[in-house]
């Protein structure tokens, strides 16, 4: 049986070697696998017709010796509990036994067949340790826990774990549990990672060759982006992928349909959870994704989209016209989109703000799927000033028998153009210099596209 599981681990690591290059090899990025190992008492246990402590060291022996085929990986090893007898119930007994450097995998070895089973259980502090362990230029930092054992200290191993994730420090990593109790074993670590249970040795062997397939290799997706309809048809749309745990870029990718008119096919790391932020107008986010290892992952995000088209009418005079677009009775803003453009949005419901003189609103506008709406104002005309006195003035229009403000006049500026929607208009205001209210004027106008209106205060 065990040559057989050695026979396997070897064939499982080369095909591992081949996949990743042709998966991109995480970018040809290095990865360092830390085994945290259980040295405590309990470790002595029996498991099949040997202790657990010899079976775990044989697996893993001939597991990092074939680890040496694969590149840009470094393995180093921390174990606990394994210096301090139990009696003395010491909660500091780990070490970190071998650090990481290039071809260490003889003296690895060497020093996980010289361990004996002896102390306490500590698996928080083991984790918070391990941190300091992975040197500080950037990597893919795996960490893999073997224990058949619960924690015995005071220490939180799901909150070091979360801790450690989300400052980037290691990506989620693997539990495996020997002989022990599988739904207890699952109610304590599977918060701390992604747990597996070996109630036998032959077990133990598969679920190492697993946990190495998903550190080795990428897995393949492809992100479909949703119409209203549920198919995937929406396309040329940039996506930000994030890790799920420290909310660090992973990807940026611009949504592409490959040759035969489906999504294309990317690579993902199988070991992370992921967010993903589509960039459309305005931008779709789905959470907490968990891409399958060894089979094409298939993520849905709905994304339905139509167009807005802003249009002006004869030649404009101004210099940038844009609308603010907002959804329907919210106030932040969506976007700023110029004139004479054409944007994609999300479907549903718009109020627009043109930022025109006076300003145009146009609440409830409705985007639909894969058409197009078009808002279209008359081109504007122009109000030209000559201000001979300093003035308090400034244009209003009559909406609803209410006068409304349209906008100031500059006191200051002998000669001012205004550019104006088509409309009756009327400049109120007083002369600075004139003491009483009885001397504020009135000066109706009219502005009309394409036309100049000249006035003298």
């Amino acid at each position: 049986m065990l040559k057989n599981l050695t026979a396997g681990l070897l064939v499982l690591l080369t095909a591992f070697s081949a996949t990743t290059a042709s998966a991109q090899a995480n970018k040809a990025q290095k990865t360092r696998i830390l085994f945290v190992l259980d040295g405590s008492g309990s470790m002595s246990a029996q498991m099949d017709q040997e202790d657990r402590m010899t079976i775990a060291k044989r697996i893993m022996t001939k597991l990092i010796d074939s680890l040496r085929v694969v590149e840009n990986l470094e393995v180093g090893l921390r174990v606990f509990g394994h210096t301090v007898p139990i009696t003395r119930k010491d909660c500091s007994d780990t070490k970190l036994e071998v650090p990481f450097t290039p071809f260490n995998h003889k003296e690895l070895i060497t020093k996980l067949n010289a361990i004996r089973p002896l102390g306490y259980t500590l698996i928080a502090k083991s984790l918070l340790e391990s941190a300091n362990d992975f040197p500080a230029d950037k990597s893919r930092n795996i960490i893999i826990l073997i224990t058949d054992g619960l924690e015995e200290c005071d220490g939180d191993p799901c909150a070091v774990s979360e801790a450690l994730q989300k400052k980037g420090i290691i990506l989620r990593p693997f539990i495996v549990g020997i002989g022990a109790n599988s739904e207890q074993f699952r109610a304590a670590y599977n918060c701390v990672g992604r747990f597996f249970n070996a109630e036998n040795e032959q077990e133990f062997g598969k679920i190492l060759g697993v946990i190495m397939s998903q550190v080795l290799n990428n897995t393949t997706c492809q992100v479909n982006l949703l119409d209203v309809n549920g198919l995937p048809y929406e396309t040329n749309v940039p996506m930000t992928i994030y890790d799920n745990a420290s909310g660090m870029v992973v990807e940026n990718w611009v949504h592409t349909m490959n040759g035969k008119g489906v999504p294309d096919t990317v690579y993902l790391d199988p070991v992370r959870k992921y967010d993903i932020t589509v960039h459309t107008m305005p931008p779709v986010h789905k959470k907490n994704i968990e891409v399958i290892p060894g089979r094409h992952n298939t993520i849905g995000v709905p994304a339905p989209q139509g167009d807005m088209h802003l249009k002006i009418g004869g030649v404009t005079k101004y210099d940038r016209l844009v609308a603010i677009v907002r959804r329907n009775g919210e106030m932040q803003t969506v976007n700023v989109q110029d004139f004479n453009t054409k944007k994609r949005y999300l479907t549903g419901t718009y109020d627009i703000e043109i930022l025109t003189t006076p300003r145009i609103f146009q609440p409830g506008i409705s985007i639909k799927q894969s058409q197009t709406f078009t808002i279209e104002i008359p081109g504007p005309g122009m109000l030209q000033l000559n201000v001979t006195r300093e003035v308090v003035a400034g244009i209003f229009r009559t909406v609803n028998n209410k006068l409304e403000w349209v906008c100031d006049i500059d006191p200051n500026k002998m000669g001012q153009v205004i550019i104006m929607q088509p409309g009756e208009y009327k400049v109120m205001g007083r002369y600075k210099a004139e003491t009483r209210t009885v001397y504020t004027f009135e000066k109706p106008f009219k502005i009309t596209t394409g036309t100049a209106v000249n006035m003298t205060l």
